[in-house]
């Protein structure tokens, strides 16, 4: 009967935890969006910029004051070295997805984000020359599949916000795939990866924002209505954005990796329902087809990369052991799929 107690109180647990990642994810997209489209802020840097700052503050005030979680010691050095580089692909990774959810609908980013696994692959065999089991690449086909289907029948396509979210999923990559060296030896959780880069990410942006959208933020403020409640729009984002991350820590240590897998794919469909309901963009058949079809390849891909990572790794004449990869991401469960 107690152990009948404990697993229902598991699921219970498991289930809140995903509801309020879902929660998070969908109002910081939904706002982002709707901060660039009704609010005529188009302001991506700052926006970013805002969300840096929030997302810095918040978790100092959530290991320094509160004390939530403890924090991981880096040495100083290593936060110029490792870390700073760290932060402004980070930097680059955030401003990119912004950069595009301004000019192109959030179903169709949200589909091109999912494309991230791919790219992760293809660069850690391009450029860092890591061979793969054939089922990861067999696993990526109808990921490159739905995308295509989806860019092709896009009915409000638009080039460069494309590319940036493109290139923001190789941004994403090259974060994962650098974390492997610089940050060998810390075992970095969404919070502390924030305490560490959020402040470091502020720095970098801060000029390029004020220099490319400072006159153009001042103009917005003298003739935009309702400056005040839009402000508070703004910077309410930002702090949507830390509480996103924190809902990232929560849910990886409430889910299995498998769960949290399929969570995350099916948090796609759900931004995707929930932008359409509010924003009304145009979706083909052909175009939600695409969609599926890229979130059932994801959601293979994660089962895969599970499978794969139960087995031992064992030497073949064609890929010595050292080479042998069959997973190109950090842990069992990814950390940074959605910060800030």
């Amino acid at each position: 009967m107690e152990k009948s107690g404990l697993c229902q109180w598991s699921v219970i647990r498991s289930l809140f935890a995903i509801l309020q990642w879902w929660g998070f994810n969908v109002a910081v997209i939904i706002i982002n969006k709707w901060i660039f489209q009704k609010l005529d802020f188009k302001f991506p840097l700052t926006v970013s910029c805002v969300h840096f700052i929030c997302s810095a503050i918040g978790a100092y005030l959530v290991i320094k004051v509160l004390k939530l979680k403890p924090l991981i010691v880096v040495d100083p050095t290593d936060r110029w070295r490792r870390i700073f580089p760290m932060s402004f692909v980070f930097c680059i990774n955030i401003v990119l997805g912004n950069v595009s959810l301004r000019y192109i609908p959030v179903s169709f980013m949200q589909t091109i984000k999912s494309f991230t696994p791919a790219t992760t692959v293809i660069l850690q065999w391009l450029v860092w020359r890591k061979s793969f089991d054939w089922r990861i690449w067999a696993s990526l086909i109808p990921i490159v599949g739905g995308i295509l289907l989806t860019s092709v029948s896009e009915l409000s396509f638009n080039t460069f916000g494309f590319c940036a979210a493109l290139f923001g999923c190789l941004a994403t990559s090259t974060k994962t795939i650098l974390a492997e060296s610089l940050l060998h030896g810390y075992k970095f959780d969404s919070i502390n990866t924030v305490y560490y880069m959020a402040p470091y990410a502020t720095m970098i942006l801060a000029l390029p924002a004020l220099l490319l959208e400072g006159a153009g933020v001042v103009e917005w403020l003298y003739t935009f209505p309702s400056v005040v409640s839009s402000m508070l729009l703004i910077f309410g984002s930002g702090v949507l954005a830390f509480c996103l991350n924190f809902s990232i820590f929560y849910v990886i240590h409430s889910t299995t990796a498998v769960t949290f897998n399929v969570a995350g794919n099916l948090k796609v469909a759900v931004a995707v329902t929930f932008s359409w309901l509010i924003f009304r963009n145009p979706i083909s058949a052909m175009n939600a087809l695409g969609c599926g079809v890229t979130l059932v390849g994801c959601t293979f891909y994660g089962y895969v990369r599970h499978m794969l990572s139960q087995q031992p790794h064992q030497e073949t004449p064609r890929t010595p052991k050292n080479k042998m990869e069959f997973a190109p991401l950090l842990h069992e469960k990814a950390e940074d799929k959605d910060n800030v």
